[in-house]
């Protein structure tokens, strides 16, 4: 973070927290809002900030009340005054983006090829983003199995441990997980839980689908 400018401080309050503004005729309002919100953030008075940008100070003033409209130059100019990237002036200005909530224990019960008693998956949420399609799992095993079905799909997968000790196989690399360790994988590669070595064993499981 760039060092205060000597004589920059004066005295402002910060601004009150505001709901998003969804118009999409208000852009400048939501420049303003950001404008005013990242400099006062780095202590940055409107003289300071309106000479490193290369602006009058009158300029950055009509920017922060939303006065003006201002050149796609001077948003990066402002923008790398700031050092913040462009778009984090423009935040907020997005349409509404899908979220999913669970409340714990209330993911969907899922019937996955092999399941049997003991072996519990449990969907947490899926969610369509704009490139790929994410899958998340909850899974639990109480009870060991002679033969464990081997999974293989698209996409990425992630595997977090939480409890137990497991072998788990990709391909033909062994790893033994334990809480806390973590695995990213190619899901084309087979893979699935090979012995239960510490119940109960529970791990989630993230994977991303392409589109």
């Amino acid at each position: 973070m760039r060092p205060r400018p000597v004589g920059s401080v004066e005295p402002e309050q910060a601004p009150p927290a505001t709901s998003p503004v969804t118009d999409d005729n208000d852009l400048e309002k939501i420049i303003a809002a950001r404008a005013r919100e990242h400099r006062m953030l780095k202590g940055l008075t409107i003289s300071a900030l309106a000479r490193d940008v290369g602006i009058s100070k009158a300029m950055l003033s009509k920017i922060e009340h939303a006065q003006t409209s201002c050149s796609l130059s001077i948003l990066k100019r402002l923008a790398a005054a700031l050092e913040i990237p462009v778009t984090a002036l423009f935040r907020g200005a997005d349409a509404d983006r899908e979220a999913v909530y669970t409340p714990a224990g209330q993911g969907a019960l899922i019937i996955r090829r092999g399941s049997h008693v003991g072996h519990l998956y449990r969907l947490l949420g899926g969610l369509r983003g704009e490139h790929k399609r994410l899958e998340p799992l909850l899974c639990t095993l109480t009870e060991s199995s002679e033969v464990f079905p081997v999974f293989q799909h698209s996409g990425t997968e992630f595997l977090y441990m939480l409890e137990g000790v497991m072998v788990y196989v990709h391909g033909d690399a062994r790893y033994e997980m334990k809480p806390g360790d973590a695995l990213i994988f190619d899901g084309e590669g087979p893979h699935g839980p090979e012995t239960l070595n510490q119940l109960p064993v529970v791990f989630l499981t993230i994977t991303a689908y392409p589109q």
